[in-house]
């Protein structure tokens, strides 16, 4: 059964963890033998995804916390693409 955005609880994968670099200042996915820099507020996104919150859910939330800020938009998108690499479920 495929799940719509609507639908969709995105988390990490199990063999992807979120991790701050405080001497570079930004967020990070640490993979298996790779770390892929998220910039912006791509760590605070990603880290809404628990596999409790819709996507709607993420962009209600994030709303809230940057009224005016194309979340609508952008966030949806960010997290395909991060779907298509592997590192949501």
């Amino acid at each position: 059964m495929t799940r719509t955005a609507e639908q969709w609880c995105p988390a990490l994968a199990p063999a992807l963890m979120l991790r701050h670099d405080a001497v570079r200042g930004t967020d990070l996915l640490v993979l298996p033998e790779r770390v892929v820099v998220l910039e912006g507020h791509g760590g605070m996104v990603v880290g809404l995804c628990d596999g409790t919150r819709t996507v709607p859910g993420i962009v209600g939330e994030l709303a809230e916390r940057f009224p005016g800020a194309p979340v609508a938009a952008t966030v949806p998108a960010f997290l395909d693409s991060l779907r298509q690499e592997g590192w949501l479920t």
